[in-house]
């Protein structure tokens, strides 16, 4: 699942790492992904339930 997709990590991200999760996007669906396990698990998730998520966050 990991190839071939385009991951990025949080802007807010420092350059040290620590806790930090990635991100690729496909055409509706967020991958998601820890930064420091980037060959372990990823969460896939539909693109409308990402971005309530990250509303509900932000908010």
């Amino acid at each position: 699942m990991n190839r071939g997709l385009s991951w990025r990590k949080s802007s807010h991200s420092g350059p040290d790492g620590g806790n930090c999760v990635q991100v690729a996007q496909t055409p509706g669906r967020v991958h998601v992904r820890d930064s420091k396990e980037q060959r372990g698990p990823v969460l896939s998730v539909p693109s409308a339930q990402w971005a309530a998520f990250i509303q509900k966050v932000a908010g």
